[in-house]
């Protein structure tokens, strides 16, 4: 069986923000086992599964990332949106917009340190839809 829902995530600045919890409230009663599939339905921002422990690896993801991929490059011609615009469209591209998660005893079987972070590549905030597939 395929259930699929929305789940909209509070706006949230630019930055790399764990939504493990808000997204597990949120989630439809899930089988004794299955797997989740969360699909970020933007162009600007990513879904990644990553440690959820130590707060400063999410300082080191937005720190690496900027440098690699830094704002204001003239290489762009994408920047009608201002200059986050197109840097955030090839971030996105890196990280990706999905995450699959096996489902065991009605939870997410997610390894003691992951987490699900959205990972907010926009200056302002905004709030982001997420599509959500059961498969049981």
């Amino acid at each position: 069986m395929i259930e699929q829902s929305e789940i909209v995530l509070p706006a949230r600045g630019r930055g790399f923000h764990l939504v493990t919890s808000f997204l597990e409230d949120q989630l439809p009663a899930l089988p004794d086992k299955g797997l989740v599939n969360l699909f970020l339905r933007h162009t600007s921002a990513a879904l990644i599964i990553n440690e959820n422990a130590d707060p400063t690896v999410r300082m080191d993801f937005e720190s690496f990332i900027n440098k690699l991929i830094p704002e204001n490059d003239p290489v762009y011609k994408h920047t009608i949106e201002g200059p986050d615009d197109m840097p955030a469209h090839l971030k996105s591209s890196l990280f990706g917009q999905s995450v699959s998660i096996p489902v065991k005893g009605g939870r997410l079987n997610m390894g003691t340190w992951q987490g699900i972070y959205l990972c907010e590549f926009r200056n302002r905030s905004q709030r982001r839809k997420v599509t959500v597939t059961v498969f049981s």
